[in-house]
């Protein structure tokens, strides 16, 4: 079946979001980055040249949209198959048809996959060969990163597009285009919207025009008219949407890149950001023990030795966890990543550590000192255990020279201070 064949037909009853898809590029709105005047992708769905193409991005920021504009544009054959019920036979089928499209009738066939990341294996492989011999041109979509769900042969053959969140503008101009056409959106109804109530749609929708739409259907058509136009305050705003769209999923890369962002904001010294970015993976409902592992963990890979105390604040905001539970546990979690964020910074633990592991994975295990031998148990005098070990603590500053390492790598180094903070102070002997 055609892409959309009934899109519109069914006027009263489609979402408003699905009767103001575009039917054109002059109606589409938003992603002026790859759809502006002279880009490549404008030019190739106006000169009818799509090649094959992956669309990623965020809900609502018109990946479908845009897959219906190209199938308004093209004289390819437009077909739209489903990731999760097209099985492989209805893949081969539509192949075998593409193919005798192509060779009899010299018609072109484009395939359309709207959640592309659920393409299993089997799916990908059996369209793939298709889409290397050009019988098919597949444009698939996705708000998943596809480098992480779709296979590096079927990648390659595509050109990736990053679709990006909309602007507030952007939102606006959907709206009101919404209110203004009388054909299939909300132009038949008069309405005035109080400045306050459109501020709120911009904010709460979060760049999601799709969003942003259902909230407008709902406050106009539950709004009674008073002398024939509905007034949308700020509170019929606030019940048409009562939560903010935050760009969150546990399962797939949004989840890694917040959690990215935060960890990068602790190191690099930024109070506002990290606790920006805490605030969002909690309201989003991150298991809150997963980011205090991830605090304690740069409580002592970003600042360690330079200000020893912040792992233990770290320490004692995850115990603190334990004890309260949210909410009230935002605020020791917050201290603990404002300790990281102010702290003076080293690096020095983990780059310790990992260039001793390194040196222990590439040289044969060097042997134990005799006199750092394990003395404690009957015989062990008589092998030479601990013999000559010199206790620190009978000695000035409770320090004395002597070996700790094998003898055939007394000269390596693993340990080396940065010049941050305590770090910088410590008393070496």
């Amino acid at each position: 079946m055609d892409l959309f064949s009934a899109s519109f037909n069914q006027h009263e009853v489609a979402p408003l979001a699905e009767r103001m898809r575009p039917r054109s590029l002059e109606e589409y709105i938003g992603q002026s980055h790859i759809l502006g005047h002279g880009k490549l992708l404008r030019r190739a769905i106006e000169a009818d040249r799509v090649s094959s193409l992956i669309l990623y991005g965020p809900p609502g920021t018109g990946k479908t949209s845009l897959a219906q504009v190209i199938a308004a544009k093209t004289a390819a054959h437009f077909i739209r198959i489903n990731a999760v019920t097209s099985g492989v036979k209805e893949i081969r089928e539509i192949i075998l048809q593409a193919t005798n499209n192509l060779h009899l009738y010299g018609k072109r066939t484009l395939v359309f996959c709207d959640e592309v990341h659920r393409f299993n294996k089997g799916q990908q492989d059996a369209l793939l060969p298709a889409v290397e011999n050009g019988t098919i041109t597949f444009i698939g979509a996705t708000t998943e990163n596809p480098f992480f769900e779709l296979n590096s042969a079927l990648l390659s053959r595509s050109t990736l597009f990053h679709l990006e969140l909309l602007l507030p503008v952007e939102i606006q101009r959907g709206l009101e285009h919404a209110l203004q056409d009388a054909e299939r959106g909300l132009g038949r109804y008069q309405v005035e919207i109080t400045p306050d109530a459109w501020e709120h749609w911009h904010n709460y929708a979060n760049g999601d025009l799709r969003r942003a739409l259902n909230a407008l259907e709902l406050a106009v058509l539950t709004t009674a008219p008073e002398n024939g136009i509905r007034r949308i305050t700020l509170a019929i705003a606030e019940e048409s949407i009562q939560q903010r769209s935050i760009r969150f999923d546990k399962a797939g890369d949004n989840h890694y890149d917040i959690i990215s962002a935060l960890i990068k904001s602790m190191r690099g010294s930024d109070p506002d950001a990290a606790l920006y970015w805490l605030a969002v993976l909690l309201e989003a409902g991150e298991d809150p023990r997963f980011i205090m592992r991830r605090i304690i963990v740069h409580a002592s890979e970003d600042v360690g030795l330079a200000d020893p105390m912040v792992m233990l604040q770290a320490h004692a905001a995850a115990n603190a966890l334990e004890w309260l539970g949210l909410p009230e546990a935002r605020i020791p979690m917050a201290q603990a990543v404002l300790a990281i964020c102010t702290a003076p910074k080293s690096n020095s633990a983990v780059a310790s550590i990992d260039r001793a592991l390194d040196y222990v994975r590439k040289h044969p295990t060097g042997e134990v000192p005799a006199h750092l031998k394990d003395a404690h148990y009957p015989g062990a005098d008589k092998l030479g255990h601990g013999q000559g070990y010199l206790y620190p603590h009978n000695y000035p500053n409770h320090w004395i020279e002597q070996p700790y390492l094998p003898p055939s790598i007394q000269e390596q180094t693993f340990y080396v201070p940065s010049e941050m903070g305590k770090e910088l102070t410590k008393a070496m002997p």
